[in-house]
């Protein structure tokens, strides 16, 4: 039986919970055989392939904060997302909070290894 592969879907936000996002799916992408990334901003544009793409594989939404863009961009797009996980909710449960919205500092590591274990637990 073939392997499940997903797409994940980050927050692009400029926000410091947008670029843990971002640090996290690609981690991801480059860890495992079973999880491919996809661009918010391309899927908002309608980039030509990218509409397929989108409804190829079930999307994993990390939304960065409470705002849910990633949820929000895709329900326009007629995609329903498969699974939701929530940066900002996911940190402050873990008592962390990156402060950087363009470079990972030691805080924002430690939020990237947190995510990615959460990532791992829905996907796995």
């Amino acid at each position: 039986m073939a392997e499940k592969k997903y797409a994940l879907a980050p927050c692009s936000g400029m926000s410091p919970y947008g670029l843990i996002t971002r640090a996290v799916s690609t981690d991801t992408v480059k860890e495992r055989d079973d999880v491919i990334s996809i661009c918010m901003g391309a899927t908002s544009a309608d980039r030509e392939g990218f509409k397929e793409l989108i409804q190829k594989y079930p999307i994993i939404a990390i939304n960065g904060c409470e705002g849910a863009c990633v949820d929000k961009i895709l329900k326009q797009k007629g995609v329903k997302v498969s699974k939701i996980i929530n940066a900002q909710e996911e940190l402050n449960l873990a008592n962390l909070k990156p402060t950087d919205p363009v470079r990972l500092d030691e805080n924002g590591e430690k939020c990237v290894v947190h995510m990615k274990q959460k990532l791992k637990e829905i996907i796995d």
